[in-house]
């Protein structure tokens, strides 16, 4: 394949213009036509520039076919995935939204005879549990076929979106903690607050309310940790082609890792409904979800530290 014909792949592989690669280049969009159709070539500097822009060596450039090193996602692996990511930080995020909503209800909602505020507030964290459910359900269905339809993928991504990614991955993991942090501080800032003389009156608890916006900054942290979890699971197409092979190693843990999880997080149903409905403790009972989640995750590096011992 001629240079030509490698530049113009490699500008439409990139999605740019005759004439935004003449702008990135500093020359007209005349030249970059004429280098297309092997008309004129180009000088050595504009050359070098065009191996750092497109991330391929001089030689690839000028002598070889470029595009056969290029991978197409015919299965259109990413859009799958790209939904997938979505839909389940959204059932995530319900879930933590829920229990947000559940802890402000319970504190701005007025004490009245006949008026059980804990128990709306926690039937209200309960269709939000349900709609979580149902999205679970659909898109775990949804990828399970994609995977059986599909069970090998060829790795079509190139290192620069790699690379690109895990820029973004490192933003969103800061954000992440970063508002865990401030929700922390705004917590421990409450007892330099004083309540304005109107919400005395209706008797908020200026604790609990800062307690909810604790939560609040928590559900939006994990809603960023899970997207970049998700997205990052994305690009490991090693691991999804091997989690199709039910003999792998890897296959083995991921089942063991969801059997485990699966069963530490009913536990934690069963004492966050004790404590509600038993102890009356709906304000806290939410305590044991983060808890046990931590569990989970020392639960699955246990498991994944055991398999790399076991590979090396």
């Amino acid at each position: 394949m001629s240079l030509g014909q490698n530049l113009q792949f490699l500008r439409k592989q990139k999605d740019i213009t005759q004439e935004q690669l003449a702008e990135l280049l500093e020359v007209s969009r005349q030249s970059v036509s004429k280098w297309e159709s092997d008309t004129t070539y180009p000088e050595t500097d504009k050359l070098l520039q065009m191996t750092n822009l497109f991330h391929c060596t001089l030689d690839d450039l000028m002598q070889k076919d470029i595009s056969t090193q290029y991978v197409e996602d015919k299965n259109h692996y990413d859009q799958h995935k790209n939904q997938f990511s979505k839909w389940i930080t959204a059932g995530v995020g319900l879930i933590l939204f829920g229990l947000t909503m559940c802890a402000f209800l319970s504190t701005v909602l007025p004490k009245r005879e006949g008026l059980d505020t804990d128990m709306i507030s926690t039937i209200v964290f309960f269709l939000f549990v349900v709609a979580a459910v149902a999205i679970f359900i659909v898109t775990g269905l949804q990828d399970s076929y994609f995977a059986k339809k599909h069970p090998f993928i060829e790795d079509f991504y190139s290192e620069e979106e790699k690379d690109n990614f895990h820029k973004k991955n490192i933003i969103l993991i800061t954000s992440g903690v970063v508002l865990i942090i401030v929700g922390l501080i705004i917590m421990m800032g409450t007892e330099a607050i004083t309540l304005p003389e109107y919400i005395g009156k209706n008797k908020i608890n200026l604790e609990d309310l800062m307690s909810s916006v604790f939560l609040l900054c928590v559900t939006i942290a994990v809603i960023l940790f899970v997207y970049a979890g998700t997205q990052g699971s994305k690009y490991n197409i090693k691991h999804y082609n091997l989690m199709q092979d039910h003999n792998s190693q890897t296959y083995k843990n991921d089942k063991k890792k969801g059997l485990y999880c699966g069963c530490i997080m009913m536990v934690a149903t069963m004492i966050f409904l004790a404590c509600g409905y038993i102890g009356n403790l709906w304000k806290i009972a939410w305590v044991v979800y983060p808890i046990f989640g931590i569990f989970c995750g020392i639960i699955a590096t246990i498991i994944d530290r055991n398999n790399n011992e076991e590979e090396s």
